[in-house]
């Protein structure tokens, strides 16, 4: 009897935080639910430039790397493909329906070290900044995907080729001299 107290008192606790943190994920995903999952499929087939396996981690809104995005198809870990072709970028998440990135949606390629969850060794994940579909009167939200590359062979490969066909969105800013 002595013990059967506090074992219930535990029990009613974690069962408070499952529904405390199920609550909280539903309303992340009220909250989330008009952002859109990416843009409509391309209609026509363009040549692959790089594909690699990755573990997809998360996608943040642009300078909160701590707040996963609930948004459709990219709301949980998983593994997947990166398709890069000269249209754009495809992800293949496990489960989850094709998540399209047109090349002149990108705006930022770079090595991250952690994000949300997920910490590793320097620069072991790829942090994708893009623009999320809006209307054409709106510019779309800014979000950080990221993603960590199994082989990393293929990580040099899908980089070049991600900086190819985004080249004048992640070209460096020119600099200006008299301004200094």
């Amino acid at each position: 009897m002595d013990r059967s107290i506090p074992a219930v008192i535990t029990a009613l606790v974690l069962l408070g935080l499952l529904a405390l943190m199920a609550r909280s994920w539903r309303a992340r995903g009220r909250r989330d639910v008009a952002l859109p999952a990416g843009y409509p499929l391309p209609g026509n087939t363009t040549p692959e430039l790089a594909s690699a396996a990755v573990f997809y981690v998360a996608t943040t809104g642009r300078g909160t790397p701590l707040e996963r995005l609930n948004i459709r198809g990219l709301g949980f870990r998983a593994r997947a493909t990166v398709t890069v072709t000269e249209a754009g970028i495809l992800l293949y998440l496990a489960g989850e329906e094709a998540v399209f990135i047109p090349a002149d949606a990108v705006e930022l390629l770079e090595a991250a070290t952690w994000t949300i969850d997920r910490a590793v060794e320097p620069d072991g994940l790829l942090m994708l900044g893009w623009r999320l579909n809006a209307p054409a009167t709106e510019t779309g939200q800014v979000v950080d995907s990221y993603f960590r590359i199994i082989d990393p062979t293929e990580r040099v490969t899908v980089n070049d080729a991600i900086r190819t066909i985004a080249a004048d969105a992640l070209r460096p800013a020119a600099h200006d001299e008299s301004e200094a």
